[in-house]
């Protein structure tokens, strides 16, 4: 991998565009990036990071990426050319980041965005150019680190080499070095093999756990099983015992309860045997008590019906005559209703005739016939003078009725004359507010434009003046934040430069008697250092950053604030106008009151045309119904005289007619009434004589039939009849009487009733207590025999349970232990892993290894041939693990001691042979993509001359595999030595970037 070219805009701490040709630089080997502290030369290595991962190295990841000095329009933007594998290509990212909208005001929010080109001789037109390969994040950033085949963290390692990170490398403890290695190497596959190792542990362990609680479990149950008889599970079976014992433990179980189950069969069947005997004794005796007790009952019942012999007779003859009663019953209920039919037929004739009176009362049915027919015929003389009457009723009433509408005529008629003389002022009235109208109609609409602007004015005025204040405020806060901003900035910087000319009394202060020291190794210190007044501690530097870091943040947010004010402010400028808020709320409450009035009049415009429409259909309206209402006056007068002469007519002839009576209806009223009585005594007459007819025949059967049923007379006859619930119950009494005797005589002739009278009485009471006894001893030896069965089956099956179980428990605990030792020997928790190395740090160490091997070339020529860095597997103190320890062996004492021990420029070179070792493993790990480029970062404050001298050789000599080198550095004596130098120079509106030469500053 070799890095061509790279171009920044807003990126850090470059307010512009800043572009850096690593061609020009890299051409003898060696170049210089420099600057004053805080400058940004880092930032220019986390421009590269950014190109090609999207994010910076981890130390800086929660910095912004945005430069604070660039203005809101120019984007944030990284380009970065260079050749991976043997392709020339250009990478272009622009983080997530806010910009002016292009509409209205305000800030948006502009996406992430990446495209990968790749250098081709042909774009498709025959010129060679670049050719885009993705614009996607995720499929740009997998053929990028395909290409590098390095992630972010391993490039960060290899290529960029970080400030202090290897001189944390070198002194760090087992875990914190295989962390990072970890990393780098990509061993979590390892672990993952541990893990899973330890998984499956964990999961074998659980199944022969759970088989042993399973085989535990069904011991127990065989114990509850088997009863308090039972041999106990814990004293025939010992803790932690194999399944041998619970199996034999279990035999011996079956054996027991076989036995008590034959003991208890033998006893069952003695018991049924007794129960049978018993229960046949009790019943013999409970059938004899029965027989001798209803024998004694049908002697007593046989007592009580001879003493009732007379009343079943008296019952049967009264029985018989109330039989032959039945037979006239019909005909005296025949003789009762004929009877009754003559006496109410002469009760009606009675009360007809005295509704008459004269002769007529007397006269018999010949005459009242035809004084009937006489009143029918004077019906007909009236019909004529009925039609007459109706008539004159009917005149009488349609002269009434035109006479009201002749006086409604009239009256219509001057309505409508004197509603025609208002007509024309009305109209002309109308017509006038109707022009009213439509001049306010008008001036609404112009009202109410000249509102809304008012109103849009009024707010944006209120707007204006609310911003202004808020700009006021938010300018005297932005001042002093960049105040403040700017001086935790210098008192940043001045601490870290303090710090970095007394660290040689820091580390001096950290000296203790009888302890080597970590510079030179001497156990004496004769000279110390002395620290100066005030001196700078690594937390008085970390807390001045954070300070720094908090105090740009809050200007920050100031300025973005201050900047949406005044583009808020402009808009509500633009909107408002010159006038002021109080001008603008009187002109705007003069608009509502004109528009108030104006709306008022427009309103009526619709309702004054409907009133002309109507005035106007009303006058044709009253002009028609006038003109009708005096032709109907004359037609009505003229009818009105024709009915007066038609009364007259009909009136006398309806006088001829009636006689004294006031009306026709009331002389065929009487009438009627007359002939309805006449054949009312008439049809009476003839009913009478009827009845009395069909009496004389009743009474004629009536006395044969009583004869014919032997009774001397009709009266004797009725005497004779019972009621029907009387004779239901004295045939039901009978019939019982009768069944009763006939049982009574059956039961006292059955054989065995005679037979068993004949014994000696039975007590079935003893029967029944033997028969209680037999059949408790039955239940209990029923159920000792069911208890003695179920045991036997239960441990049967419990037995063959525990021994299928033992059966599949052998295989599962050979594959636990095999599982067990195996992930105990990769956790490195077993005994026969010496070293306490998991797996991964076995393999870590390898890599370690040759690391070491690959430092210690460079380290040699560093320390000029004193030291050389070994990788140690001897095991650690106590319970940490081993394998991943560094020593370096000093030439001059044959000792190898602790790192630690390296004083800080020793500590310089050793941790930058190791990062170069470092770098050269993982290259080769990652599948030998060469890296021609490589950066370090600070370090070299701490060399004296001839080491320094040194290092920049080895430096130099990492041309021969072809590489650029880029020392990060402020130190002074560096320009001098390299001539190819970047300078970073560090303003109030940002930093830029520039070659230099040697003297420049």
């Amino acid at each position: 991998m070799r890095l061509h070219q790279l171009t920044v805009t807003a990126f850090g701490p470059f307010a512009g565009t800043e572009r850096v040709d690593f061609d020009d630089l890299a051409a003898a080997g060696l170049f210089l990036l420099r600057g004053a502290t805080g400058a940004g030369k880092s930032s220019v290595l986390d421009a590269v990071c950014f190109a090609l991962y999207g994010e910076v190295p981890g130390a800086r990841k929660g910095n912004p990426l945005r430069s604070d000095h660039a203005p809101a329009t120019v984007p944030t933007a990284v380009e970065l050319e260079l050749t991976l594998g043997g392709q020339r290509l250009r990478i272009v990212r622009s983080p997530e980041q806010l910009r002016p909208k292009l509409r209205g005001t305000g800030l948006t929010t502009m996406k992430p965005e990446t495209l990968l080109s790749e250098w081709v001789t042909d774009t498709g037109e025959g010129d060679p150019g670049w050719r885009a390969l993705s614009r996607s994040h995720q499929e740009a950033g997998e053929q990028i680190h395909r290409l590098v085949g390095m992630s972010r963290e391993q490039f960060c390692q290899v290529v960029l080499l970080p400030q202090g990170d290897f001189a944390r490398f070198l002194r760090a403890d087992t875990t914190e070095r295989a962390k990072l290695l970890r990393q780098l190497f990509d061993t979590g596959r390892f672990d993952q093999v541990e893990r899973w190792l330890t998984d499956q542990r964990i999961k074998h362990e659980a199944t022969v756990k759970e088989g042993r609680q399973r085989l535990h479990s069904l011991a127990t149950r065989a114990e509850e099983a088997a009863g308090a008889a039972a041999v106990p599970l814990a004293e025939q079976v010992p803790e932690g015992a194999g399944a041998e014992e619970f199996l034999g433990w279990a035999a011996i179980l079956r054996t027991d309860a076989a036995e008590r189950a034959t003991v208890t069969a033998l006893a069952l069947a003695a018991a049924e045997r007794g129960h049978g005997a018993a229960q046949l004794a009790l019943q013999r005796a409970t059938e004899l008590a029965g027989r001798q007790q209803r024998h004694r009952q049908a002697v007593l019942a046989a007592g009580e019906l001879a003493g009732s012999a007379d009343r079943y007779r008296q019952d049967l003859e009264r029985l018989g005559t109330a039989r032959q009663a039945a037979t006239v019953e019909p005909v005296l209920r025949h003789h009762a209703t004929a009877d009754g039919a003559h006496a109410a037929a002469v009760r009606a004739e009675q009360r007809s005739r005295a509704a008459l009176t004269g002769l007529v009362a007397e006269a018999d049915a010949s005459r009242l016939a035809e004084y009937e027919r006489e009143l029918r015929a004077e019906f007909g003389r009236l019909d004529a003078a009925r039609a007459d009457e109706r008539r004159l009723a009917e005149a009488l009433r349609e002269r009434e009725q035109l006479g009201h509408e002749l006086l409604r005529a009239e009256e219509l008629a001057e309505e409508a004359a004197d509603w025609l003389v208002d007509f024309d002022g009305r109209f002309k009235q109308l017509q006038e507010r109707q022009a009213e109208a439509r001049t306010a109609e008008a001036r609404v609409e112009q009202l109410d434009a000249r509102r809304i602007e008012l109103r849009d004015r009024l707010t944006a005025a209120a707007e204006r003046d609310r911003l202004r204040a808020g700009i006021t405020t938010a300018e005297r806060e932005l001042d002093t934040l960049r105040a403040a901003a700017n001086d935790a900035r210098e008192r940043s910087l001045d601490l870290r430069e303090r710090r970095l000319t007394g660290m040689a009394a820091e580390l001096a202060g950290q000296l203790t008697a009888g302890d080597p020291c970590r510079v030179c190794g001497s156990a004496e210190h004769p000279a110390p250092a002395r620290p100066a007044d005030g001196l700078v501690r690594a937390e008085d530097e970390q807390r001045a950053t954070a300070a720094q870091q908090q105090a740009e943040r809050h200007r920050d947010s100031a300025e973005q604030a201050l900047l949406t004010l005044r583009v808020a402010e402009a808009k509500a400028v633009g909107a408002a106008g010159d006038q002021s808020a109080d001008q603008l709320r009187t002109a705007l409450a003069e608009a509502d009151r004109q528009h108030r009035e104006a709306l008022g009049s427009a309103d009526s415009l619709g309702q004054l045309g409907r009133q002309i429409d109507q005035l106007t259909e009303e006058q044709t309206t009253r002009r028609t119904r006038q003109q009708e209402a005096r032709v109907r006056a004359a037609e009505l007068t003229t009818r009105l005289g024709s009915l007066a002469t038609e009364q007259q007519e009909l009136t006398a002839r309806i006088g001829a007619v009636l006689g004294d009576a006031p009306s026709v209806a009331a002389r065929s009223a009487a009438l009627t009434a007359l002939a309805d009585t006449v054949a009312a005594a008439l049809a009476a007459v003839r009913t009478c004589a009827e009845t009395e007819a069909r009496l004389a025949e009743a009474e004629r059967e009536l006395a044969e039939v009583s004869a014919r049923a032997g009774f001397a007379s009709p009266a004797e006859a009725a005497a004779a009849l019972l009621p029907a619930a009387e004779y239901r119950a004295l045939q039901d009494r009978l019939e019982r009487d009768r069944a009763e005797r006939e049982e009574v005589e059956r039961r006292l002739a059955e054989p065995e009733l005679v037979e068993a009278a004949a014994l000696p009485p039975v007590d079935p009471a003893a029967a029944q207590l033997t028969y209680q006894q037999a059949t408790a001893r039955l239940r209990e030896a029923s159920a000792a025999d069911s208890a003695a069965r179920q045991r036997t089956a239960a441990l049967a099956r419990l037995g063959g349970q525990l021994a299928e179980l033992a059966v599949a428990l052998g295989p599962a605990l050979e594959q636990y232990e095999r599982i067990k030792r195996l992930a105990e020997l990769a956790a490195g928790t077993s005994g026969e892993n010496a070293l306490r190395m998991r797996l991964e740090s076995y393999v870590l160490a390898a890599r370690l290894e040759q690391v070491a091997a690959a430092a210690s070339g460079r380290l040699v020529r560093m320390s000029s041939g004193r030291y050389t860095l070994v990788h140690s597997d001897g095991r650690a103190a106590g319970n940490r693990r081993s394998g991943l320890a560094l020593r370096v062996v000093d030439a001059w004492t044959g000792l190898d001691r602790d790192t630690a021990t390296l004083s800080g420029g020793e500590s310089f070179f050793a941790s930058l042979a190791l990062a170069l070792g470092l770098a050269d493993v993982v290259t080769d790990e990652s599948g030998g993509m060469p890296l021609d480029t490589l950066f370090i970062d600070e370090g070299f404050g701490s060399l004296d001359e001839q080491a320094l001298e040194e290092v920049l050789d080895v430096l130099d000599g990492l041309r021969e595999r072809d590489r650029a080198v880029g020392i990060v550095s402020h130190v002074a004596d560096l320009r001098s030595r390299i001539p190819a130098q970047l300078l970073v120079h560090k303003g109030r509106h940002g930093s830029t970037l520039r070659v230099a030469d040697r003297e420049e500053h």
